[in-house]
């Protein structure tokens, strides 16, 4: 018999692929490019999306588990939220007071990762720029890097569940090298990151071993000459979000661990900040160099999670509570985006930074391509 777990798990997963599939079947059956009014619309409607899985989390959570007496739900308490304290054998009160934890936990781990989305947005707007991407395929590139993320944060979330529950001390690991990508972030906050398309590790091994045309092909991924089937360098855009999304998922996938070792409020706040993250890449893309404080603020967001689970028996033995995540991840990033607006750079300190997409960029070379 399937469990309550896995019918709720592939429900999830069935309306997100449906999103995905109306998007592109319904809206997006031509390329276009993305306007920021369409781009401002998706992206509330993701956000309204995460509210009303708060709200389905604070009201019927327990479903998700199969939560029915108290005695499942102390056992489900013990293994994913030991911090929560049930004061009387009341299930219905036992069930509320975690009910409201989950949620909370939901709802941090969700803007946490939203937050850290950002810097990805920096890396993917580089990557289209270094590979000459024509703005009119952006959305298709983007939906199905995404759909690759979601199946690769899957893996990485209920593998690293399975670790922390077998054993604690990697909890240690994670905090530690959150701490050092922190430190290593602010360090190389004022550094332009750049990308030689010849040089990229996907490029290479993409090229060694199969067929690649030399320049783009229409908003094409493969293609057919002489009866032999070619990748296009749009598909190699494809696999370096991919695998650019993978470095990224060391990071954010631990991150959320120090909120809940639930690997399901793990992957839900993972997945809805994923399908933000398209819709918020063409939203900010035009107006990212307002905030050149975030990557600060984001690195000290890094160091306090970091921290936070190297330090999460102490906290857990005097009770710190998720909400108080909640409110230094908001006083981060209100900090950061306010100083950004309040101090704004002077324009002799702008370095160069990968242009906004153009909307004509019928001239782009494709020379990239040419070596192989």
């Amino acid at each position: 018999m399937i469990s309550n777990e896995a019918i709720f798990f592939l429900l999830f997963n069935a309306f997100i692929i449906g999103m995905l599939l109306l998007d592109l079947g319904v809206f997006s059956r031509k390329s276009h490019i993305v306007s920021f009014k369409e781009a401002g619309a998706w992206s509330a409607v993701w956000v309204m999306f995460a509210l009303a899985f708060y709200v389905f989390l604070n009201n019927y959570g327990y479903l998700i588990h199969d939560i029915d007496t108290n005695a499942k739900l102390v056992s489900i308490k013990e293994k994913y939220s030991e911090h929560v304290k049930f004061s009387t054998t009341d299930f219905e009160l036992n069930k509320r007071l975690y009910m409201d934890n989950m949620s909370l936990e939901f709802i941090t781990g969700y803007l946490m990762e939203y937050a850290l989305s950002v810097d990805n947005i920096f890396v993917m707007l580089l990557i289209f720029s270094s590979f000459n991407v024509k703005e009119i395929y952006y959305k298709k590139v983007l939906f199905w890097g995404i759909l690759g993320a979601i199946v690769m944060r899957f893996t990485f979330i209920f593998l690293g569940s399975s670790l922390i529950q077998k054993a604690d001390w990697v909890l240690y690991v994670f905090g530690g090298f959150l701490v050092f990508t922190g430190i290593r972030m602010f360090i190389n906050r004022n550094e332009d990151e750049q990308i030689e398309p010849h040089n990229h590790p996907v490029v290479k091994f993409a090229s060694k071993y199969f067929s690649v045309t030399p320049g783009f092909v229409g908003n094409h991924f493969f293609v057919r000459k002489d009866h032999k089937l070619m990748l296009t360098p749009l598909f190699l855009v494809v696999l370096i979000i991919e695998f650019t999304d993978l470095i990224f998922a060391v990071d954010s996938v631990p991150a959320v661990f120090s909120i809940t070792k639930d690997p399901y409020i793990v992957y839900f706040s993972n997945i809805f900040a994923i399908m933000g993250l398209r819709s918020m890449f063409f939203f900010l893309t035009n107006i990212m160099h307002l905030f050149h404080y975030l990557k600060v603020g984001l690195s000290f967001l890094m160091l306090y999670i970091g921290g936070k689970m190297l330090a999460h028996h102490y906290l857990e033995e005097i009770g710190f509570k998720t909400q108080y995540s909640l409110y230094i991840i908001l006083a981060i990033l209100v900090i950061s985006i306010g100083a950004s607006l309040l101090f704004p750079q002077k324009k002799e300190e702008i370095t160069d930074k990968p242009e906004p997409p153009q909307n004509s960029p019928e001239t782009k070379d494709e020379s990239w391509m040419e070596n192989y």
